[in-house]
């Protein structure tokens, strides 16, 4: 049996790895703090919660692992700290995700808080750094956003299918849980309900992550706020190369995901139905999942990629499990099925 840390497990993505780590058979949440020093202990939620305590650090040298579900910012402290003691960390923020520390300090307002550690950090998207991350002493939690992206686009820009001059929309949409715990007037419930909005167009924090792991700055990203809780569906416009269409990018994709258990390709679209296509993605088929469902369809000169992931799972806390999985030598899926 190994031992993790949750720091910052008040927060959404805290309280969703402390649920994945209750049917885990190998791991245990032995400590769960908040990433405030001198706050006082947090009661359970609910029966078998364990109650929250103030952030100690000296408690890291008893686990294995650390996870940091805290904001940006905050994080860097605490990490170098885990990794002087030795363990293994996957940060959930922001702090590590971005390799120059110039653009993280455009990005977020401020210089980067360690900057001596970003090259070491291995950026954790499961799927296409499995070999790096196992061996990795820090991995960065990709963000929602970008998971749902990525996965989708990444096999066919490396494939070459995409066109190399032409900008790639990616159209996304979140539930409110994206936004975190913290009250805001954008997430209040009056505000959210019965509405449906864009945000962050052209300055959202998530696009210098999404141009640097897809290598390209063509990608035009516009996140928007959904009246739901959780879930995150991009639809992403790309134009084919010469000789690429639907039904290459398709099977290049159902290709590359054959023997991943979370990232699920559908088959190609009907043509002529009334109604909705059932072999579209939906939220409500990944919610309370870690799995990715990715659909390709021909539109016009244009083909449409359908990614839809629950963010607090395989776009937070079931992708930052699937990570400290590998880096502890466990089964990747354990705790995740």
């Amino acid at each position: 049996m190994k031992s993790v840390a949750i720091v910052g497990a008040s927060g959404y993505t805290g309280r969703e790895l402390l649920t994945l780590l209750e049917r885990h058979r190998h791991l245990r949440a032995t400590v769960v703090m908040t990433a405030r020093a001198g706050a006082a202990p947090e009661p359970p939620a609910f029966p078998g919660e364990p109650s929250i305590d103030a952030l100690d650090l000296g408690r890291l040298a008893h686990v294995d692992g650390v996870f940091l579900c805290t904001p940006h910012g905050a994080a860097s402290s605490i990490a170098a700290a885990a990794l002087q003691l030795g363990k293994k960390v996957v940060d959930l923020s922001a702090d590590f995700r971005l390799r120059d520390p110039a653009v993280y300090a455009s990005t977020y307002g401020s210089p980067h808080p360690a900057p001596d550690l970003l090259q070491q950090a291995v950026y954790g998207l499961t799927e296409h750094a499995r070999d790096a991350v196992r061996g990795a002493r820090l991995v960065a939690n990709p963000g929602c956003y970008p998971t749902s992206i990525l996965l989708p686009l990444l096999p066919l820009l490396a494939a070459g299918q995409i066109d190399a001059e032409a900008p790639i929309i990616a159209d996304s949409k979140s539930g409110t849980s994206g936004a975190g715990k913290a009250p805001g007037e954008r997430t209040h419930f009056g505000n959210v309900h019965e509405n449906f909005v864009a945000y962050g167009v052209g300055t959202h924090r998530h696009a210098p992550e999404i141009h640097q792991a897809a290598g390209t700055d063509r990608i035009v990203f516009t996140p928007h706020l959904l009246p739901t809780f959780r879930g995150i569906l991009s639809t992403i416009y790309v134009t084919p190369a010469p000789g690429a269409s639907a039904a290459t990018m398709r099977a290049c994709l159902a290709e590359r995901y054959a023997a991943e258990p979370f990232v699920r390709v559908y088959g190609p679209t009907g043509s002529g139905q009334s109604g909705p296509d059932p072999r579209l993605p939906e939220l409500r088929l990944v919610q309370h999942t870690n799995q990715n469902h990715l659909a390709v369809a021909a539109s016009g000169p244009l083909v449409v990629l359908v990614s839809v992931i629950d963010n607090l799972q395989k776009g937070a806390s079931g992708q930052a499990l699937q990570n400290m999985n590998l880096m502890l030598g466990l089964a990747e899926a354990e705790g995740l099925r």
